[in-house]
């Protein structure tokens, strides 16, 4: 399956994202910022933060 990328935006295809290593910085911040843009996030890792 061929995820394909907009210029400035993702597919609207693709509804849902999911994080895997959700808690560090970086994977948590562009998270939120899809959060922000409508898209349904989730995630999981090994430790709480």
């Amino acid at each position: 399956m061929k995820e394909t990328l907009k210029t400035g935006s993702m597919d609207r295809k693709v509804r849902r994202i999911h994080f895997v290593g959700i808690g560090g910085i970086g994977m948590s911040g562009i998270a939120e910022v899809l959060l922000n843009l409508g898209y349904e996030v989730s995630g999981s890792d090994l430790a709480s933060s």
